[in-house]
């Protein structure tokens, strides 16, 4: 299961390949997306495809054990909310909680484009903000959240998200330009060997992509948007979580 501000989405994952089984299932997400509503289409997904194994479940913010610490993207009364209990009381069970990016990471490090690469490597998901997830020789560093790093006095996500882009109705190029400085930014603090980019623009990455003229090779994410949720279902099953 993948929570997003715009979206809700789920699909059982093959977990030897790294693939949805069948066509994922997808529900706007409730607005305002209160805890109870959002929880309540998470269980409609999992119940439209008769599922009773375990679960995993992303957060677009941060988690801590389970409790949102974090809720740019979806309604502030998540603030101090457990997704997990929330998840649970609906679906009883074995419920695996995590931040979407970090999870989009973890799918693309196992399956995808940073399947075997060492040294760090940023995963950032561009859609109704900018998620991000950070990996030293393979490992996780949790809930970086560098979508809210500061660019020229704002949040990176404000000027170049994807939502930014249709928002403003730019051209690839002129959004390009702004991730080219957001990315800029990233750089100078991070110091990557390896950037990929996911979420729903990734299936455009042809588009913009080869525009960047960071230092850092940039790659799109070989799951595109299907990422996220395979990787909650990877943490489910290896007890991944934050």
């Amino acid at each position: 299961m993948d929570i997003g501000g715009s979206g809700i989405k789920g699909c059982v994952v093959d977990l030897e390949r790294g693939e949805l089984v069948g066509e994922r299932l997808r529900i706007p997400t409730p607005q305002p997306a209160h805890p109870d509503a959002v929880c309540d289409v998470v269980a409609e997904i999992v119940a439209g495809f008769d599922w009773t194994e375990r679960v995993g479940v992303t957060f677009p913010g941060v988690l801590k054990k389970g409790v949102a610490h974090t809720a740019a993207n979806v309604d502030h009364s998540w603030l101090g909310t457990n997704l997990a209990v929330g998840v649970e009381e609906r679906i009883p069970g074995t419920v695996t909680t995590l931040n979407d990016a970090d999870a989009a990471g973890i799918a693309e490090m196992h399956y995808g484009a940073g399947r075997g690469r060492e040294g760090v490597v940023l995963m950032l998901t561009f859609g109704t903000g900018i998620g991000s997830a950070l990996f030293t020789d393979g490992v996780l560093v949790p809930n970086t959240e560098f979508g809210h790093i500061q660019v020229d006095g704002e949040d990176g996500e404000k000027r170049a998200s994807a939502s930014a882009r249709e928002r403003e109705e730019l051209s690839y190029h002129e959004w390009a330009r702004r991730v080219d400085r957001y990315l800029d930014v990233l750089e100078a603090g991070v110091w990557p060997d390896l950037i990929i980019v996911g979420g729903g623009v990734s299936k455009k990455a042809d588009k913009w992509v080869p525009l960047l003229s960071t230092r850092t090779p940039v790659v799109p994410a070989q799951l595109l948007n299907d990422a996220g949720i395979v990787g909650a279902a990877l943490a489910a099953a290896e007890g991944i979580h934050n």
